[in-house]
């Protein structure tokens, strides 16, 4: 058998191959199993397996946004790279207040070697706690502020996000000191960041912060100083994979703009493993 008519029949298996696969894909997707009611152990068993296997690999990532009208209270300010003041460089802030009176956010990772007996001296109930106190921000540090993840509803507080409130009055502070809260879920700040409603998106629009959700394990965190770099680090990486104007250079263009060019979807995709037979038989024909 000739070179050539070797090359077509290859080329007409892998087709055929190829088909009868896409075929049977088809039949198995038709075929669902039916999901039963979400019960004390959890979602079913069915939920979870197409949570599972249809998440993409961005959406493990924090989602992050840039635009200024995700701003809002119980949202993660992140510094890029480029910003360079030395009051807001490399850090991550949470934003508790944000209305048409001004916007008030803690900084989450900048914490200092004085503990909490030593910062709060007149405070009865901080004297024998070694947890050590944050720098919230630059603007009147005489101010104490407190977050505290409670189960229960703290009343007089403000709660920021789920079970994560913020503790601003004096007398309500101390109350909550003294019930002797774990470090783990109480962190205790000096000072604030402050901005305007306009000031802060203006900041926003011209790239100096990242905007993220929050989560208790971000506030809390038991590393603050690794805080900023993990939180870049992922946002770069979101970006990288969902900004329109950073084309893979990889991709195909024409009818096959669709397809990608990398060495897995030649190995998979029937069109492209097809053309590529068809390149090899020429080359030797």
């Amino acid at each position: 058998m000739s070179l050539r008519k070797l090359c077509f029949y290859a080329m007409l298996a892998t087709m055929l191959t190829f088909a009868a696969a896409e075929k049977l894909n088809r039949h198995l997707k038709e075929f669902d199993v039916p999901e039963m009611d979400t019960g004390a152990n959890g979602p079913s068993l069915a939920a979870s397996f197409r949570a599972g296997s249809e998440m993409p690999l961005a959406d493990f990532l924090l989602v992050q946004s840039k635009k200024a009208k995700s701003l809002g209270a119980g949202k993660l300010l992140v510094a890029s790279r480029n910003l360079g003041d030395p009051h807001f460089a490399k850090t991550v802030i949470l934003l508790v207040r944000y209305d048409a009176q001004g916007v008030l956010g803690l900084i989450l990772n900048r914490r200092t070697a004085i503990p909490l007996s030593r910062a709060l001296e007149s405070v009865k109930a901080a004297k024998d706690r070694s947890d050590p106190v944050y720098l919230g921000g630059p603007v009147e540090t005489p101010a104490v502020f407190a977050l505290f993840q409670s189960p229960a509803k703290i009343e007089g507080a403000e709660q920021i996000f789920d079970g994560v409130y913020l503790i601003a009055s004096k007398p309500l502070f101390e109350q909550t000191i003294s019930t002797r809260p774990h470090a783990g879920v109480f962190h205790v700040y000096l000072g604030y960041a402050g901005w305007t409603q306009d000031q802060l998106q203006k900041e926003v629009e011209l790239g100096a912060w990242f905007i993220f959700p929050v989560e208790a394990s971000t506030v809390f965190n038991a590393d603050p100083d690794s805080l900023w770099l993990e939180m870049i680090r992922k946002t770069e990486l979101q970006l990288a994979r969902s900004e329109p104007g950073d084309a893979d250079p990889r991709t195909c263009s024409g009818q096959f703009a669709e397809l990608s060019c990398d060495e897995n979807s030649y190995n998979t995709h029937p069109i492209l493993l097809t053309l590529k037979i068809f390149s090899v038989c020429r080359e030797f024909s």
